[in-house]
């Protein structure tokens, strides 16, 4: 799994790294006073629990100790790539931040102290992580936990010799299971794994099948470098978000709406497939389309339709493909007419944005099923998008429940423009806490955080 490479590779170098020193820049010309000069200290000696690192020992005062403050600031601020370490695919990116400036101002102020304390992400989320960062790395310290081995998944009751292995691992993390038997995968046991598999995005069958296996046995280390990487994704957040807004995890796959600070609705998604990524970016929902066409990217029509074509001549018309004029230097594209078998389904949501990305119905509905669901060319399937498309139009009274369906059996497109646009956040997370304040883990499906570590630590 990649969860081995960037753990036991890229923790040990994030580990030793130090805080991704700032571009040259005049030397700061200013004097702290001793409790300003204490505070500092006392706060850089505590930039480990945000996932950084000093380089060695925190310096004890004078020029190096500002330079020091200042990195740390534009670290915990604004995280520690540099604009152009930023893959395209990145397009959340933090807020611009003069650390420099703005620490020479809160000490000429006296403000050092609640200017420290301002600068992380405000998020309960990272507050969250924070702690489980800690908790994890002291399970690593302490040796993390013992591999289970594979084998054939036990019957519910009966005996095996990984029982044991299982109980110890799991209590590893705190889910310890009272002993029936030494030997017996009892039901209490299986309904622990049953909760384990629920934190890493596995069915929560209670069976200790390979998939399982292979989550248990990531080692604790790659835990820590990978709560460390959602950290300093936090860091590119923005600082508030509003109340009303809609939520999508790429690596867990699912969506949330969030109205008026409250979640209203979780779904099943599917999201790009590791060739062809979902961007990380925000914009937000302006319309829901009712029996939306599907204008074939050219790109797909030449690797995925031309070839169905030559093997099938009667393909394009039996699935609704006309040929329609296309506009600039593209003289013809090809569209899906609106209808069930559409690959946009029923629904789809208009999200303005430079990746062509948008939220939509699929006609596929057994991919949610799926434990793993990285299977579009980039766009984000929904499992209800009819649910989410009464629940962003609540209250506007051209589209109560009625008029949505008269639409849709009408079987023409329709475009219902929102009185207000919902914002839409696209985040990849692989390391969150959930409502019932768990730890959560999810596979690194497109290798970011393995990338994001080795750009922290190499810049490269």
């Amino acid at each position: 799994m990649r969860a081995f490479v960037f753990g036991t590779v890229l923790a040990v170098a994030v580990a030793s790294a130090a805080i991704a020193a700032a571009p040259p820049a005049p030397a700061l010309s200013m004097t702290l006073s001793a409790e300003q000069e204490a505070l500092l200290r006392t706060t850089l000696e505590r930039a480990p629990s945000h996932g950084l690192r000093p380089a060695a020992s925190v310096p004890a005062g004078g020029e190096a100790l500002l330079e020091a403050g200042v990195r740390y600031a534009q670290a915990v601020r604004a995280g520690r790539l540099q604009p152009l370490q930023f893959p395209p695919e990145w397009a959340q990116r933090p807020a611009p931040f003069d650390a420099r400036s703005e620490f020479s101002r809160a000490v000429a102020e006296n403000r050092l102290g609640t200017w420290l304390e301002s600068l992380p992400p405000p998020s309960t989320f990272y507050a969250q992580l924070r702690q489980a960062l800690a908790r994890y790395r002291a399970i690593a310290a302490d040796g993390g936990w013992d591999s289970v081995p594979s084998g054939k998944a036990p019957k519910p009751g009966a005996a095996d010799p990984r029982a044991a292995a299982l109980r110890a691992r799991l209590a590893a993390e705190g889910d310890a299971v009272a002993e029936a038997s030494e030997s017996g995968f009892d039901e209490p046991l299986r309904q622990a794994l049953a909760r384990f598999q629920a934190r890493h995005g596995l069915a929560a069958t209670g069976e200790l099948n390979a998939r399982t296996v292979a989550e248990l046995n990531v080692p604790a280390e790659a835990r820590v470098a990978q709560i460390e990487a959602n950290l300093e994704r936090w860091r590119w957040a923005p600082r508030a978000t509003p109340a009303t807004r809609l939520e999508v995890n790429i690596a867990a796959q699912t969506l949330v709406y969030v109205r008026d600070g409250a979640v209203v609705a979780t779904m099943r998604t599917v999201v790009g497939r590791p060739a062809d990524r979902t961007p990380i970016f925000s914009d937000a929902v302006e319309a829901v389309v009712f029996n939306p066409p599907w204008n074939v990217p050219s790109t797909i029509a030449a690797k995925e339709i031309l070839p169905k074509l030559k093997r099938d001549p009667g393909y394009l018309q039996r699935n609704r493909f006309v040929v329609q004029p296309g506009g600039g230097a593209v003289t013809q594209r090809l569209q899906q007419l609106p209808g069930p078998k559409s690959a946009l389904g029923l629904v789809k949501f208009d999200l303005p944005n430079g990746f062509n990305v948008y939220l939509h119905d699929t006609p596929t509905k057994s991919a949610f099923a799926l434990d793993e669901r990285a299977l579009s060319h980039g766009c984000i399937r929904l499992e209800k998008p009819l649910d989410l498309a009464r629940l962003v139009l609540r209250g506007d009274p051209d589209w109560t429940a009625d008029a949505i369906q008269a639409a849709l059996d009408r079987g023409v497109t329709v475009r219902a423009r929102l009185s207000r646009p919902v914002p839409v956040y696209v985040g990849y997370w692989t390391a969150f806490v959930g409502e019932d304040g768990a730890v959560n883990f999810r596979r690194d499906l497109y290798g970011w955080d393995a990338q994001l570590l080795r750009l922290i630590v190499t810049g490269a």
